[in-house]
């Protein structure tokens, strides 16, 4: 199993859509949300992603092929 941290940043037209629900169960992809913070016009949620490396990889391409904005980080989170 892999792991990944990364920030999810959804724009107004994607807040509303369940696609990290939909990237987690079509990939096999075990999401723990650390931190998030949705409004009516923008979503960032910081994930702990597990799963194996080439799930992982496809989930991350699927949510950018939507529109999402995904960046991978390090540190800053609370073990």
């Amino acid at each position: 199993m892999a792991k990944r941290l990364v920030k999810l940043t959804f724009p107004e037209s994607l807040v509303k859509k369940p696609l990290t629900f939909q990237m987690a169960k079509k990939y096999d992809i075990m999401p723990n949300i650390r931190r998030a913070k949705v409004t009516e016009t923008v979503g960032e949620i910081v994930l702990e992603l597990d799963g194996m490396e080439g799930n992982l990889e496809k989930g991350l391409r699927f949510l950018e092929k939507q529109g999402v904005k995904v960046e991978s980080i390090v540190g800053d989170i609370i073990e």
